[in-house]
């Protein structure tokens, strides 16, 4: 079969390798969508911090925001699966730990991460092999599209949940990219008055076109009391910046990583009376994303800007947008279609 394969920081080619096969209790998926994501370009750059802790090693294949149909099972696995569409989540616990036995495997210190972590292939290719338990069934009423969308989503409606807004709550979202859009939708069907706050007119603007009506550049934020703020962006300095436009009492939720160290004053934490939490994982929260999607409670497909072939990858990883894209902030890969070149 065809897959992306990184060699290198920077280094890629689309190659035939073999095609998996479902180990016992393991699925094979024939692959219809996948999301490319903010870690799959840290990893093209090199910058991933899993690759310097010893998690991680070239060459790998990317890709953990997928939809696709079980095509082959292994051993041990029913065969009523067969045919399904199904996501997966990324997280792959060892399932004997502590951690594990408590409902956390997105956490498990032994966890393999699907394209990212442990050496588990990821999905930029026609087929994917992963455990049977990992998968999530998804209904008709959900396509490949947002089937791949259900990944972030789940990152995302995790953290509107620790926002904990009741109706009326004024939450302010760093970061207006894929992840903090997500956010948002999720905050505004809670019933929350939603801010976004960004660094581009582009992207201020793109939100607009989603009903967001208070987007701001960072210099321009209204001094208005915010009850929750959640940090979606990936610049350091904005962590510290997100405790001082907190209400005292109010939640700072932290789902973005910045490439370098951020710090923030815990004197103004305590003294503010903040309750803080951070996200990892969409792993608690996919079920429920699905059914979000299904009943049309949020509808992410605006943010996808344009589908390429496995061929186009690469100059997507490099920061280039693909010719007729729109303006959403994420680019779907469809393993099926021919490449231009």
């Amino acid at each position: 079969m065809r897959a992306f394969v990184l060699t290198s920081p920077g280094e890629y080619a689309v190659q035939e390798v073999p095609a998996p096969v479902a180990a016992p209790g393991e699925v094979v998926v024939d692959v219809e969508r996948v999301g490319v994501c903010g870690t799959d370009v840290e990893f093209f750059t090199g910058e991933m911090a899993y690759l310097h802790e010893g998690h991680s090693a070239y060459p790998m294949r990317p890709g953990h925001e997928w939809a696709g149909r079980v095509s082959t099972v292994g051993d041990g696995v029913d065969e009523g699966w067969l045919g399904r569409r199904v996501m997966g989540d990324t997280m792959l616990g060892c399932g004997a730990c502590r951690r594990c036995l408590r409902g956390r495997q997105h956490v498990c210190e032994q966890r393999q991460e699907v394209g990212i972590r442990g050496g588990r292939a990821g999905a930029l290719a026609e087929q994917l092999a992963v455990p049977v338990g990992s998968l999530h069934v998804l209904p008709d009423s959900v396509d490949p599209v947002l089937g791949a969308l259900v990944e972030p989503g789940g990152n995302a409606l995790r953290a509107a949940q620790a926002a904990a807004p009741r109706p009326g709550d004024r939450v302010l979202v760093l970061g207006p990219g894929t992840i903090g859009l997500l956010v948002a939708l999720f905050l505004r069907s809670f019933g929350a008055e939603v801010h976004l706050m960004g660094p581009t007119d582009n992207s201020l603007a793109f939100a607009r076109t989603l009903g967001f009506d208070h987007a701001w550049a960072e210099g321009c934020l209204p001094e208005l009391p915010f009850d929750a703020v959640v940090d979606a962006s990936n610049a350091a300095h904005l962590p510290a910046t997100a405790l001082q436009l907190i209400e005292p009492g109010g939640r700072l939720v932290y789902i973005g990583l910045s490439g370098e160290p951020s710090l923030i004053d815990t004197r103004a934490l305590v003294l503010k009376d903040v309750t803080t939490v951070g996200i990892l994982s969409a792993s608690p929260a996919l079920d429920a994303t699905i059914k979000a999607y299904a009943s049309k409670t949020v509808d992410p497909t605006p943010l996808i800007a344009a589908t390429v072939p496995l061929d186009e990858v690469g100059p997507v990883l490099a920061g280039e947008r693909p010719p007729g894209a729109g303006p959403g902030p994420k680019i779907h890969v469809d393993p099926n279609l021919k490449g231009t070149g």
